[in-house]
């Protein structure tokens, strides 16, 4: 037997969860989603585009690591053309941009960062 797609949570649904906790435990420290997902109305899409919008940007910001996190699910998860180009531009620049498949992954990086 295979397992499915749905047998793990939803990209969605592990974000909420890493950030729940991070907001827990780091109470002082600010997190930042950027919403470049998800099904628009064209108008409304169009606009987001001319404000700047960027297709493939990360999904989370923690500007006191200097850190962009980009979100997949645990299993099944797929970096596109666009997050690969824009993970290794801000690594580049002196960011730390990474992708974390699921909200455990995205703990540990927290926990390793920040020496806990």
């Amino acid at each position: 037997m295979s397992i499915t797609k749905t047998a793990y949570p939803s990209e969605h649904q592990e974000q909420v969860k890493f950030v729940s906790w991070f907001r827990r435990n780091y109470p002082s420290m600010k997190i930042a989603a950027i919403p470049n997902g998800g099904h628009r109305h064209k108008v409304t899409a169009m606009k987001m585009k001319m404000e700047g919008q960027s297709k493939g940007f990360p999904d989370l910001f923690i500007p006191e690591l200097k850190l962009f996190i980009e979100m997949k699910r645990q299993k099944g998860g797929v970096l596109s053309q666009d997050q690969k180009d824009w993970i290794a531009y801000l690594n580049t620049i002196g960011y730390d941009a990474h992708v974390c498949k699921g909200a455990e992954a995205a703990k540990e990086l927290i926990l390793m960062k920040t020496n806990n």
